[in-house]
């Protein structure tokens, strides 16, 4: 269970179990019963900078928002925030690009901005240090209760495939 390794025994103890009674799926489907309808790189887009605009206001907007297939091939990683520095006319240009795992096109809202919002924390906070954290609470409250789920869910992913969400009406 790669994706439960930094959290206490008790928890790994507790996925194990509905994995063993095969009820890891019901839990999730249970919980987080529907599928965002955010399907383009361009919805994407405009997502991502809603909530910038909502909560971190003075923060550099990113110029390019994406989903992106190659990322499942990283280890570990589930979105991606780079700054690419450039020099145009004698002058210092830093972009900020945020991309997101393509698996995240057929997830729960929840999940979709429990990433995005950890993107977006980047935006202002470089390291996952105390200050980092916050910033991602401040943006979604709930944010390590579905990190923990949003985990949960990979797992079963690993060892047992995708989940069926339900369409959103």
């Amino acid at each position: 269970m790669k994706y439960l390794l930094g959290y206490s025994e008790e928890i790994k103890r507790q996925a194990s179990i509905l994995l063993s009674q095969n009820r890891l799926s019901e839990v999730l489907l249970q919980k987080y019963p529907a599928v965002h309808d955010i399907r383009s790189d361009s919805a994407l887009y405009h997502y991502v900078i809603d909530l910038k605009n909502n909560y971190i206001r003075n923060a550099q907007s990113p110029s390019k928002v994406m989903f992106d297939n190659d990322i499942r091939a990283i280890q570990r990683a589930l979105g991606l925030h780079t700054a690419i520095s450039r020099v145009q006319g004698g002058k210092l240009k830093a972009k900020n690009e945020i991309r997101i795992a393509s698996l995240f096109k057929e997830v729960p809202p929840e999940f979709l901005k429990m990433i995005v919002v950890h993107e977006l924390a980047h935006l202002k906070e470089k390291d996952h240090n105390k200050a980092f954290y916050k910033l991602c609470v401040s943006m979604e409250p709930d944010y390590h209760q579905i990190e923990l789920d949003l985990r949960l869910y990979l797992t079963h992913v690993d060892l047992l495939g995708k989940l069926e969400w339900s369409r959103r009406s």
